[in-house]
């Protein structure tokens, strides 16, 4: 039943990252040329911003999967552990925070959408060939510690919170459970902030999956020395760039990625799979 329990939860979760993935693509390539050093003008401007997105599709599912597996096994665990609901924050932040680590599958296929909505490959095979040939296998996985510093601190925002508005909403409406809607839209208020307060970390993150061995001036390497240089040759100002289609994205993400997770799994437990 456990591993039953799992497959349904990793469906749910592909089903709820690829549907976001896909649908607010556009946000998320207006983002990356924002933070990009080069400029959003000379990265593509408001031209083709859906390249990337063969990349972002391949890793939305798997991303999603692991997460959400994770998330809900660790949060299970936990909860036994430490049933008092005063801990409940506690083991929401710690449980998405195990999430985000899990994501490593998602980081290979981030650096190649990234670069191709920054207008430095024009085909995902150039890509990955390039990427490869310069720079091997690690190449793949530049900035994955800069995006797990980002994540942990985005969930530790975004869940607890998300968390906290199912429970007022389920009071206020005398239920035990919150219709997908309302889980929705608790997604979109809780994602929405979590962006805001983490701009900074995803500007750096961005920088550093953008440079490549071969790039001299715009060259980005840990996430000290990239928030060091930013605020020093660019000032506080550029650490949050492209904020408003980050909050945006986020805010319509979370609302479409938890609304179909909750509709998902309400699906599943009336046919008695997950309950």
């Amino acid at each position: 039943m456990a591993e039953r329990r799992n497959d349904y939860l990793r469906g749910a979760g592909g089903i709820a990252g690829t549907a976001v993935d896909v649908a607010l693509f556009p946000l998320d390539t207006l983002k990356t040329r924002l933070q990009s050093k080069s400029g959003f003008k000379a990265s593509g401007g408001f031209r083709g911003i859906y390249s990337g997105l063969t990349s972002a599709v391949i890793g939305s599912s798997p991303g999603a999967s692991a997460f959400f597996v994770t998330y809900e096994y660790m949060k299970k665990k936990l909860g036994s552990i430490f049933p008092d609901s005063k801990y409940l924050p506690f083991i929401h932040m710690i449980a998405a925070s195990g999430g985000e680590v899990a994501c490593i599958v998602r980081v290979p296929t981030e650096v190649v959408k990234q670069r191709m909505q920054a207008k430095q490959y024009s085909t995902t095979s150039s890509a990955l060939k390039t990427i490869f040939n310069q720079e091997g296998l690690n190449g793949f996985y530049r900035g994955y510690f800069s995006t797990v510093i980002r994540e942990i601190p985005f969930t530790c925002f975004q869940f607890p919170l998300y968390e906290y508005l199912k429970i007022v909403v389920a009071k206020k409406t005398d239920r035990n459970y919150i219709e997908p809607w309302e889980a929705a839209i608790c997604g979109s208020v809780a994602g929405g902030t979590a962006a805001a307060v983490t701009t900074p970390l995803d500007v750096i993150k961005t920088r550093i999956m953008l440079s490549a061995k071969s790039q001299t001036i715009h060259n980005y390497s840990g996430t000290i020395n990239t928030f060091n240089r930013i605020l020093h040759e660019e000032g506080v100002k550029a650490l949050f760039s492209g904020i408003g289609p980050r909050i945006i994205w986020i805010s319509i993400g979370g609302s479409i990625f938890l609304g179909v997770y909750e509709k998902a799994k309400k699906t599943l437990c009336e046919y008695d799979i997950l309950a």
